[in-house]
C-alpha cells in the first residue's frame, strides 16, 4: 500500500482515469499527465487550485460535505464512489474499525448456516477472509487448494481461472470489494496485509487496486464449472450481519428444478457419504466464540475457522 493519504490517492487516481471528452471540456494537443489536470478539476468543482491540490496531497482532511459532493460531481463518481469518498473524509474516530473483533462469528449465524445444507452459504470478513462456511459452500469450492480468502483464491490460485468463467469480472469485483472495506477502516492492519500480499504477488491485483473503483457486495447472477459437476449457473446475494457490519453474509443459489439445482444436489450427496477410512473425529470441528464444541458430522455441518486469519500469506 502506497505512502500517500488514502484521500489523496483516491481523489489523483479518479482523476487520472478521466479524460477531458469524459467532462465536456476540449482536449488540445499532447499531454504529459494522464487524465485530467488537478486545475481542471478545481474549475469544475468550483474551488481554488490551491485548494484541490492541497486535498489531494494531503493537506486539507476536512472538505466541507458541499465540497466533497462538488468534487464528487466533477469526478463522475457513482453513489457508491461517493460514499466511499465521505468516509475517507471522516476523522479517525468516527470511522467503523474492522479490526476488532472481526473473525467473532455468533453461533445464531452459524446455527443459520447449519439449517441450510442444501444452499451454499458462507461468512466473509471485510478482507474476503472466509470465515465459517457450510458444508456444500466447501464443496462447490473443492477444487481450489484452499476456501480462505476469495481474493486469494480468484488471484493465485491456479483453479480461479477455470472456476470463474467470467475471470475478469470476478477479479474487478474482488478488488472493488477490498476497497470498499478499506474506506470504512483504513488503518485496518488485516486489509493492509491482503492488499501488500496479493499486490506483491499478482501484476493483476496491483494494476487493479491502483484504479480505486469501490463496489460493494450485494446480487448477481455467476456462472462458475466445478471440475466435478459442470457449469453451474448461480443467484448470488451478500447481507450485511447485524451487530458485525464488518461481516457479510453470502449466499448461492440455484434456480428450482435447473441443472444448478441438480448439481447442488449431487454435491450435497456426495458430501454426506463417509470417505474411504472415515471416522468422526476427521470432521472438521465447529467453533465458537468460547469453548470449542464436540466435532460434528454430516452434510450440514458448519465449519468455522478459529483462527480467523485462514490465510496468512502463503
Amino acid at each position: 500500500m502506497s505512502d500517500g493519504t488514502p484521500l489523496g490517492e483516491f481523489l489523483r487516481a479518479r482523476r487520472e482515469a478521466l479524460k477531458p471528452q469524459d467532462v465536456g471540456l476540449p482536449e488540445h494537443g499532447r499531454r504529459r499527465v494522464p487524465g485530467l489536470r488537478r486545475e481542471e478539476v478545481a474549475m469544475l468543482a468550483g474551488v481554488s487550485s490551491d485548494y484541490y491540490m492541497r486535498l489531494e496531497q494531503g493537506r486539507e482532511t476536512s472538505p466541507s460535505p458541499q465540497v466533497i459532493d462538488a468534487v464528487a460531481a466533477a469526478l463522475h463518481l457513482d453513489d457508491e464512489a461517493l460514499g466511499h469518498l465521505r468516509r475517507l473524509t471522516r476523522a479517525p474516530q468516527e470511522r467503523r474499525s474492522t479490526s476488532v473483533g472481526h473473525d467473532r462469528i455468533s453461533p445464531q449465524l452459524l446455527q443459520l448456516l447449519d439449517n441450510w445444507p442444501d444452499t451454499p452459504a458462507f461468512v466473509l470478513g471485510p478482507a474476503l477472509d472466509v470465515l465459517a462456511h457450510n458444508t456444500l459452500a466447501a464443496a462447490l469450492h473443492s477444487g481450489f487448494q484452499r476456501f480462505d480468502n476469495l481474493a486469494r483464491m480468484v488471484f493465485l490460485d491456479p483453479a480461479g481461472r477455470s472456476f470463474y468463467q467470467d475471470w475478469e469480472r470476478a477479479a474487478n469485483s474482488c478488488v472493488a470489494e477490498i476497497r470498499a472495506a478499506y474506506g470504512y477502516d483504513p488503518d485496518s492492519p488485516r486489509i493492509a496485509e491482503v492488499v501488500d500480499t496479493l499486490g506483491s504477488k499478482s501484476p493483476e491485483f496491483a494494476e487493479l487496486w491502483a484504479r480505486h473503483e469501490v463496489k460493494g457486495k450485494t446480487q448477481q447472477v455467476k456462472n462458475l464449472a466445478h471440475p466435478e459437476v459442470g457449469a453451474l449457473e448461480i443467484q448470488f446475494s451478500a447481507f450485511t450481519v447485524n451487530g458485525a457490519p464488518h461481516q457479510q453474509l453470502v449466499v448461492y443459489q440455484a434456480e428450482p428444478a435447473s441443472s444448478t439445482a441438480a448439481a447442488f444436489a449431487e454435491l450435497c450427496s456426495r458430501a454426506a457419504r463417509p470417505a474411504p477410512g472415515h471416522n468422526a473425529a476427521s470432521m472438521p470441528a465447529r467453533a465458537d466464540d468460547t469453548v470449542p464444541s464436540p466435532p460434528l458430522g454430516g452434510a450440514g455441518t458448519t465449519e468455522r475457522l478459529s483462527s480467523g486469519r485462514p490465510w496468512d500469506g502463503r
